[in-house]
């Protein structure tokens, strides 16, 4: 494997909070350890930031292929509900739902659930955790 430039720097700060610096943008994130793990709970966990990370993909997949089909896009919404283990101390589920506010037809919708089910960070979840995707195509 060939060595590739670092993309992300992450500091320390303490009181268990990171600060995390995209080096080609100069944009940050800010993590803090979550209330029912020693943290604050003033920013996103880590463990949120993979959710997150998964509903980003997602949309962000399809968007391109949106963007070549010339599918409306406007008013897409992603949410994520991220369910943890305590021993070990894991993420074991995440539920997405996408909403689709405009009219697809049904090759369309699936082949949106297939771009969604197939995101590379959805590739890239552990086989153990269980992922419920959830999508409603309200114009249809």
């Amino acid at each position: 494997m060939t060595y590739v430039q670092d993309t992300v720097e992450v500091t320390y700060d303490g009181q268990l909070r990171t600060q995390a610096k995209h080096l080609a943008s100069g944009e940050e994130i800010v993590t803090d350890a979550p209330l029912d793990n020693h943290g604050l709970g003033q920013s996103f966990s880590p463990t949120d930031l993979v959710a997150a990370s998964l509903v980003s993909c997602m949309l962000t997949v399809i968007g391109i292929r949106a963007e070549k089909e010339g599918w409306p896009m406007q008013g897409v919404q992603g949410a994520v509900r991220k369910v943890m283990t305590t021993a070990p101390r894991r993420i074991a589920e995440l539920h997405v739902r996408l909403s689709f506010p405009h009219r697809f037809q049904a090759i369309e919708q699936e082949t949106i659930t297939r771009l969604a089910q197939t995101c590379p960070v959805a590739e890239s979840i552990h086989a153990g955790i269980l992922v419920n995707l959830e999508i409603s195509f309200d114009g249809a």
